[in-house]
């Protein structure tokens, strides 16, 4: 996915995915000032859509068991 591509869309695959290769990016090479605080701000926003989607995912799971309750899968 292109850096500075819309976030809203994208799998929760495919956002974590770029999220990490922001991270190695920041960790791995030297950016300029400007060029590291896009990065950081663009990581995290794709971390924040990221916990979204996965607290969307685990409502979803609440609504569809018994008792609303979160059970551990074997």
């Amino acid at each position: 996915m292109a850096k500075g591509a819309k976030i809203e869309g994208l799998t929760y695959e495919q956002a974590f995915a770029e999220l990490e290769k922001i991270v190695k990016e920041l960790e791995g090479e030297i950016h300029s000032l400007d060029e590291s605080l896009t990065l950081f701000e663009r990581g995290q926003a794709l971390a924040k859509y990221c916990s979204n989607l996965l607290e969307k995912a685990e409502l979803k799971v609440k609504e569809l068991s018994n008792d609303g309750e979160l059970r551990e899968i074997d």
